[in-house]
């Protein structure tokens, strides 16, 4: 919790409660349904946590923005993001309805009004956000195709209106195939560590 703090000086006491709150949750839901490798346990507000809002130093989403969370598994990078961003509505989306469960039931004891859950896969799903969000499910050029068509045309945030999309490893080689404008943060210059050495953000401009 110390990492959050640390990154995230200004949180209000119910965004901290809530942080706080996260791995109890998670332990609790883990033990009947495994969303998380116990490994990664140990580690968790570094390894998804902290992960996840990798993304809000990337981006600040203005308020009233909607965005997706595509295989958002237990919900990362969704939860996170939702605590830091809650005039930001999010839908998290997964294939596997066991997840889907998990991610219900810590934005419910959380009190999270700003999460949707939908057991779905991405290619269901027929709204339009601003944003698409995401933690490395597949290599970009087969994760492209599943959002379609999910992009509203007028840009209200900061960066162009797209897919933020957390990735790690050789990134050059893999987004050779994307034809799309695209941007790479390094998690590394944020996050100092060795977990973030190899991460980063791709934010992928997309046109409605």
């Amino acid at each position: 919790m110390e990492l959050i703090l640390k990154y995230f000086p200004d949180l209000t006491d119910t965004q901290r409660s809530q942080f706080e709150q996260l791995k109890d949750l998670y332990e609790h839901w883990n033990a009947q349904i495994n969303v998380i490798s116990r490994k990664d346990m140990d580690e968790f507000y570094e390894r998804h946590v902290l992960h996840s809002l990798g993304i809000a130093k990337v981006m600040l989403f203005t308020p009233g923005s909607n965005v997706l969370d595509i295989g958002t598994g237990g919900g990362f990078p969704g939860i996170p993001l939702a605590i830091l961003f809650p005039e930001v509505q999010f839908h998290l989306v997964d294939s596997i309805g066991k997840k889907i469960k998990v991610v219900k039931e810590v934005a419910e004891a959380l009190g999270l009004k700003n999460v949707r859950a939908t057991h779905a896969r991405a290619e269901e799903i027929k709204e339009q956000f601003d944003f698409i969000v995401s933690r490395a499910v597949t290599a970009m050029p087969a994760f492209l195709p599943w959002t379609k068509g999910k992009f509203l045309s007028e840009n209200k945030n900061p960066l162009p209106n797209g897919i933020l999309y957390l990735k790690g490893g050789d990134l050059k080689e893999e987004l050779s195939p994307v034809k799309q404008a695209y941007t790479i943060y390094s998690l590394q210059t944020i996050f100092p560590g060795e977990f973030f050495e190899t991460k980063a953000v791709v934010h992928v401009t997309m046109r409605s």
